[in-house]
């Protein structure tokens, strides 16, 4: 096994691409999202380092960034041009002749020999050169902390976390900052009395498999204490789920007309699946209400399958779960792969 593992991480990724595209927007808050219009209805894909800096951030309504930043310049999301550069930068990482395992368009994990600052500095400048764009670079003993250690490097620096520096740098830390723990899971641990990384890594991993799951628990011991053996592959990714949604300029009112669109999500979500060759075994439906409340239920199929009427009527059975009949502002149906 190589002995370091980086992270690459493109800074404000989507933000920088359009600057590089409009140069007058340097140094100026830009936010990406939508059709660009922030009256209508819409969430922010990303912002740059000056919108977030007013309170912006990725999944917010354009409303809502509109309003704390209102000097911002709004913009469409164009995924074929983020999906063009990606490629470029993906390219020049595997000119360096080592495993590279792309997590989306603007990060990537690297396993590597040698002296992991000298390559990450060379990775900053061969990036830069070939797209104009920065990155940060992550250092870490395994994947986990190459990839907390990214967030300490931004922007466009070079950070390195290991086994002996792991709980100087995040010992006091609270347990979401660790990757792979979010709000919920953290106000459980809070509940069982753990709130920093080093309480979590201290824990008793049979007491948390009883609390929280005979999984879940003793992985979050080992994850909070900095362990990972996850491997860095240049398999190609194989999706797991595929998904459709629509966000309403206008609430619906009618659920009859809510169970129309769901079952036409349904139906392109199932020709996306198809075109996957690959079999369903799960279908969740997403209702976000008027203003902002999000739910989910989902139905699991009797057998796995391809054919759309199977998964509209999965669908729709998995819409008669949700007992509230609000408005509505967004749907979504996304279907589960059979393993």
């Amino acid at each position: 096994m190589a002995r370091w593992v980086l992270h690459v991480d493109l800074d404000q990724f989507i933000a920088a691409v359009e600057v590089l595209r409009n140069p007058e927007l340097r140094g100026r808050p830009v936010v990406v999202g939508g059709d660009g219009d922030p009256t209508k209805r819409g969430v922010v894909s990303t912002g740059s380092y000056e919108a977030r800096a007013c309170g912006v951030h990725s999944g917010q309504p354009l409303r809502t960034a509109a309003r704390r930043c209102p000097d911002a310049v709004f913009l469409p999301v164009d995924r074929e041009l983020y999906e063009d550069v990606s490629t470029q930068v993906m390219a020049t990482l595997r000119g360096f002749g080592v495993v590279v395992e792309v997590l989306g368009w603007d990060e990537a994990f690297l396993a590597v020999d040698g002296d992991p600052e000298a390559l990450a500095r060379q990775i900053r400048d061969r990036v830069r050169a070939a797209t104009g764009l920065e990155c940060t670079v992550g250092i870490g003993e395994n994947k986990l902390q190459a990839k907390l250690a990214t967030g300490f490097g931004k922007p466009a620096g070079i950070f390195r976390i290991t086994g002996e520096t792991w709980f100087e740098v995040l010992g006091d830390r609270p347990v979401d900052a660790l990757w792979g723990i979010g709000a919920k899971t953290a106000r459980r641990l809070e509940g069982l009395g753990i709130g920093t990384v080093g309480e979590l890594a201290a824990a008793d991993p049979h007491v948390l498999a009883r609390e929280i799951g005979p999984t879940i628990g003793p992985w979050l011991v080992l994850l909070a204490q900095g362990r990972d053996n996850s491997p860095v592959s240049d398999a190609p990714h194989v999706p797991r789920s595929r998904g459709r949604e629509t966000t309403y300029q206008h609430d619906l009112d009618d659920w009859e007309e809510v169970r129309r669109e769901v079952a036409r999500l349904a139906r392109r979500v199932a020709h996306d699946a198809a075109g996957d060759g690959r079999n369903v075994a799960r279908v969740i439906v997403k209702v976000r209400y008027a203003p902002f409340i999000t739910r989910t239920h989902g139905r699991t199929l009797k057998t796995p399958a391809t054919e759309a009427d199977r998964i509209e009527e999965a669908a729709l059975a998995a819409l008669d779960a949700f007992t509230g009949r609000r408005p509505v502002r967004l749907l979504g149906v996304r279907t589960e792969f059979a393993r």
